[in-house]
């Protein structure tokens, strides 16, 4: 099993979470990959989602780095079929969106750190996902 780097997911999380054109992206990319999806964003302050975004992303990151799950699983509580409804399903393509718009956004992004983005996150996708 490959080591999780997540001084190398910070460091490109950081070169495009300072372009607000990134968080646009993301959701463009996120809304088309479903129609179900686009419909649950149709009266969204998109501002403020992309701000909530920006710091799910982080909490993600963070708690690879070792900081305690708490906000993840209130993140995950929030989501639950109690409250907003997500669908566990879509955790997949929202993470296959995150990649493609890192992909466009880094430019030192390629298959090998595409990995470990993956690795280091996905634990805490597991987190929010699994309190459906």
């Amino acid at each position: 099993m490959p080591i999780i780097d997540s001084d190398r997911v910070f460091q490109s999380y950081g070169r495009c979470c300072n372009n607000e054109q990134f968080f646009i992206d993301f959701y463009d990319r996120f809304m088309a990959s479903s129609p179900a999806i686009r419909a649950r964003f149709v009266n969204t302050d998109m501002p403020a989602q992309r701000h909530l975004l920006r710091n799910g992303i982080m909490q993600l990151v963070l708690h690879a780095r070792g900081m305690p799950p708490t906000k993840l699983r209130a993140l995950g509580e929030s989501h639950s079929r109690r409250r907003l409804d997500i669908d566990p399903g879509w955790y997949g393509l929202w993470l296959d969106a995150l990649m493609e718009t890192l992909r466009r956004h880094d430019p030192q992004f390629d298959a090998e750190l595409e990995a470990i983005w993956r690795q280091t996150i996905q634990p805490g996708i597991d987190i929010i996902r699994d309190a459906y």
